[in-house]
């Protein structure tokens, strides 16, 4: 789905990036662009899918200190139902499909190593279809989908009369 972005949409999403409690009266102002435009582009940009307002939670202020990427191949008529259920195991904090494999990727959270631990060696193997292919410890996260922004040059389509919105 190609959606046409201009540069005020650009500055309108970075500056929700930055901090997303900022009004739109105050983006106005700092942008030195009218009021009623930012409000528009910004429900605009909500209605499009291009940006969601919401908290992103840091798991390590809560304790979950030890994260660990799980790779996963799951019996394909069984996928939709793993899923569900993975969706419910609140350790999971990530899942992702692989294309045209029977793949999947899940992110976990822990406390504690013997969490882990647990979860891996006991939890995991007694779900029906699915097998371990491998895991990974994850010491750091470096960049997180919270931080990604698109290009710049994604901002490239011919800034619109505010009334077209």
């Amino acid at each position: 789905m190609n959606k046409q972005f201009d540069q005020l949409d650009h500055k309108i999403i970075q500056a929700l990036h930055k901090d997303a409690r900022l009004s739109a009266s105050q983006i106005a102002r700092d942008l030195d662009a009218n009021e009623r435009t930012i409000r528009k582009r910004i429900d605009r940009l909500v209605r499009l899918g291009a940006v969601r307002l919401t908290a992103i939670i840091d798991p390590e202020v809560f304790g979950y200190l030890t994260a660990v990427d799980v790779f996963l191949e799951v019996d394909a008529d069984k996928e939709e139902e793993v899923i569900q259920h993975f969706l419910t195991m609140p350790e999971i904090s990530y899942i992702a499909l692989g294309e045209g494999t029977n793949d999947l990727s899940i992110e976990c959270r822990f406390k504690t190593n013997e969490a882990m631990r647990e979860f891996l060696r006991k939890k995991l193997p007694t779900i029906e279809s699915v097998q371990i292919r491998g895991y990974s410890l994850v010491p750091r996260i470096i960049r997180n989908i919270d931080e990604w922004m698109p290009r710049e040059t994604d901002f490239s389509a011919e800034q619109e009369d505010e009334d077209d919105y």
